[in-house]
Parts: structure tokens; C-alpha cells; sequence
């Protein structure tokens, strides 16, 4: 996928300059998410089919702890 140019901040970033959340960019192929704490680190990157059901299992009440 590269290096994503058109990362994107949630709104629910909280105070100050926002540093407490997930960043977002999405090409045609790819979705990747990275913390925006860190944003030189590792990030996940998901076809886009895949990135609906991914929240969703994050949003889930019965996730299974692991």
C-alpha cells in the first residue's frame, strides 16, 4: 500500500492536540489504521471488505477475551 498521505483523525480525540486515538487512511485497496500517539509505528491495513467486519467485532459486547 505505501505510505498513506490522507490520514484522517477521529472527532472523539479528546483534548488538546488530540493524541488519544486512531488515525485513518484509505486508498482503493487498502484501509490502515495507526495510533496517533505513535504515528511512525506499525499499522494495520485492511482490504475494505475486511474493515466493516473488524469494527464490528470491536464493537461486539461478546467478544471472547484472549
Amino acid at each position: 500500500m505505501g505510505t498513506p498521505d490522507n490520514w484522517r483523525k477521529s472527532s472523539y480525540s479528546g483534548p488538546g492536540d488530540g493524541d488519544s486515538c486512531v488515525e485513518i487512511a484509505n486508498s482503493p485497496t487498502h484501509i490502515a489504521i495507526r495510533d496517533s500517539k505513535t504515528p511512525t509505528r506499525a499499522t494495520l491495513t485492511f482490504p475494505p471488505e475486511a474493515f466493516a467486519p473488524f469494527l464490528d467485532a470491536l464493537k461486539s459486547p461478546h467478544r471472547t477475551p484472549r
